[in-house]
């Protein structure tokens, strides 16, 4: 275990005090340590062992009080594991050794609570996310209020979130007493050290309040009041949210005037259709908003930090923490994501088909920094649509990258299947008549993606012990520009919570500040996307995919990421009042340029809403697990019905206006 061994030391005095930067005398410090673990969802044995040795360090360290994430015995992510009562009740077997363990000092932590003698509204056993607080040996906290635990207050239930399918909040718990949430909102009141300390404990969203009428910050405060504040949290990486919660919290902290301490979880958790990779990055804030000690992200840490219950400081200045929204963080979290399913799958090698574009390219980069070169095979398979210009540069990355090498045309096994298919006949039982099935060049496409993934690669796999990967990116799965079976199979979709562009910085960070040398051949980042499937798609002649990726990544986005997605309604809406690229972020003058007028730009919006809406959700829906990255990524937290395509009245009518002007000004000429 890693024992951080810078000590900050943090005033939990007044706001504004004049001796908050000062040196002084002090009088009475406490030893807090952050356990800042990794969380194995549905392993609560594990988990306790680690916390039980987080716990043995901090001793050693003379630590006061210990803090671990919310839900840091059971795991958080575990679907409908919480409704089997064998593991409720272990849950709270673990949860007692945590408790006992806590004679040597205090100790706060996350675990499902269990009232066996309620229900909730489902009729199942009651169960609450809960913080427990414990200190020599028993739990504390039910001196003025109803449980010996805290609850979470605010129950998410929006992107992967789920809570308020399993568990009961102190919302709920108010109304069923007759009290107001906000009365039940009390502080936890210790002794250390010889001192009282209150503590206001807090669980993840219940600090992300801005948009809930009810403020537990705010409200434990006017019941204490608190002289430190604690959020156990299990958050999951989202590009950008560290950077937004800082803001969040540091806000919530000034107002108050009281430090926080927000502690998370590393390690990964999915539901099953997205997998999601913890980054921790626990973070002191002191009594002004500043944070003055956070942990690394994606690292298990054990960090102490000192209190000052006199009110005074020494040592304490603010520290700069990471930018969280650039592409470094994004490869960070991918990385850490693959090592840690790789692990939990039980996989140690994986095989990549290497098509020579940058999709492919990227994928074989991150899975050989992962696991290392001699672990990942690489296999290019080209037919007679694949130039010589994309085998060349396939070739190429995999000497760059050292890994085993192998070409395997596919040609002959396409022709056969598309001469089997054609020259087999179909026999109508009822009158004995036969006909012949026409093979369509979209069939033959088809049939090449399917030949790669479902024979050659899943073959490879099996005979190198391993699986092999799905390279799709997020521009593709939105509107399903991927083949069932074929290109979109994979144990895990790594870049498909990524949009083009964003693959494509990827690929230029990996070469500048990974590999630091040209790893992935500059042709590859500047040749025409193409998934060489038919003539039309000759990456030679400049022919590629259907999707614009300047434009559509853009347009794609905001129908699946935007928090209040948007429509055909309201991108025809921002088209006509000229306002589109501002509003969807793609470069200023690119819509102009690429539709001469609106009836190519409604027959445009129209194909990729339809195949949104349409096709790709049955492809979505059995496409493999996605790492997440962004605000939304598919699977779980992109919920989504097979239902037919949509065009709202407002666009309708708005659709018709636009097309009339053009009539009348003779714009249109069809």
């Amino acid at each position: 275990m890693h024992l951080c061994q810078q000590k900050v030391i943090l005033s939990v005095g007044v706001k504004n005090s004049p001796l908050r930067r000062k040196e002084i005398e002090v009088t009475s410090l406490l030893k807090i340590a952050m356990g800042q673990m990794e969380v194995i969802p549905g392993r609560p044995d594990l988990n306790t062992r680690t916390m039980l040795d987080m716990m043995a360090d901090a001793a050693r360290e003379r630590v006061d009080l210990i803090i671990f994430p919310e839900m840091s015995v059971p795991g958080y992510l575990l679907g409908d594991t919480w409704e089997q009562q064998a593991f409720l009740r272990d849950c709270e077997e673990h949860g007692r050794l945590i408790v006992e363990a806590s004679r040597q000092m205090g100790v706060i932590f996350g675990n499902v609570a269990v009232d066996w003698d309620k229900t909730a509204d489902d009729g199942r056993v009651r169960k609450y996310n809960a913080c427990f607080i414990a200190q020599n040996g028993k739990l504390r906290g039910d001196d003025n209020f109803p449980y010996p635990f805290r609850i979470k207050t605010l129950h998410p239930n929006y992107r992967e979130f789920d809570d308020t399918r399993h568990f009961y909040s102190l919302r709920k718990l108010a109304q069923e007493l007759g009290k107001r949430v906000e009365d039940l909102l009390q502080p936890v009141y210790l002794e250390i050290a010889g001192k009282p300390v209150r503590l206001g404990c807090i669980l993840c969203e219940d600090g992300w309040s801005d948009d809930y009428s009810i403020k537990p910050i705010e409200a434990i405060q006017r019941n204490g009041p608190v002289d430190l504040f604690i959020n156990i949290s299990a958050s999951p990486f989202t590009t950008g949210k560290n950077n937004k919660r800082n803001r969040v919290f540091s806000r919530q902290v000034k107002d108050v005037g009281v430090p926080l301490i927000y502690v998370n979880n590393v390690g990964l958790q999915n539901n099953g259709k997205t997998v999601y990779s913890f980054d921790g990055h626990s973070t002191v804030y002191n009594s002004m908003g500043e944070i003055v000690a956070y942990c690394p992200p994606f690292t298990e840490e054990l960090k102490v930090i000192e209190l000052d219950t006199a009110g005074g400081a020494r040592g304490l200045f603010p520290v700069s923490v990471p930018d969280d929204r650039d592409i470094g963080s994004i490869y960070q979290a991918l990385t850490y994501g693959i090592s840690r399913f790789l692990y939990a799958t039980g996989l140690s090698r994986v095989v990549i088909g290497l098509s020579g574009g940058v999709d492919s390219a990227v994928s074989a980069c991150l899975y050989t920094g992962v696991l290392g070169p001699e672990n990942v095979l690489l296999v290019n398979m080209p037919s007679i649509y694949n130039s010589l210009t994309t085998r060349d540069l396939a070739a190429r990355l995999a000497r760059n990258l050292g890994c085993p090498y192998t070409v395997m045309p596919i040609q002959e096994s396409v022709d056969r299947t598309v001469k089997q298919i054609g020259q087999t006949p179909v026999i109508n039982l009822a009158d004995g008549s036969r006909f012949h099935l026409s093979v369509t060049p979209s069939t033959v496409e088809n049939i090449q993606a399917r030949d790669r993934s479902a024979r050659i690669l899943a073959g490879l796999a099996a005979a190198f012990g391993g699986a092999f990967t799905c390279n799709a990116n997020k521009s593709e799965m939105t509107v399903g520009y991927t083949t069932l079976y074929g290109d979109q199979a994979g144990f895990l979709a790594v870049l498909a919570d990524l949009w083009k562009h964003q693959v494509y910085e990827l690929a230029r960070y990996l070469n500048e500040h990974v590999y630091r040398r040209e790893v992935i051949p500059w042709e590859v980042l500047d040749i025409v996307p193409s998934a060489e499937l038919s003539p039309e798609q000759d990456v030679d002649r400049g022919k590629g995919d259907p999707i614009v990726y300047p434009y559509h990544d853009y347009l794609f986005r905001a129908f699946m990421e935007h928090w209040n997605r948007a429509t055909p309604e309201d991108i025809l809406a921002w088209y006509a009042e000229g306002i589109l690229e501002e509003k969807i972020g793609c470069r200023p003058g690119l819509v102009r340029e690429l539709f001469p007028g609106p009836r190519e730009f409604i027959e445009d919006l129209e194909k990729w809403w339809q195949l949104y809406t349409g096709l790709a959700v049955a492809k979505r829906i059995q496409a493999p697990p996605v790492l997440a990255v962004s605000r939304r990524a598919y699977g779980f937290d992109h919920r989504e019905a097979q239902n037919t395509t949509h065009f709202s009245l407002g666009y309708l009518k708005q659709k018709r206006e636009l097309l009339r002007i053009c009539i009348d000004t003779g714009q249109d000429q069809d």
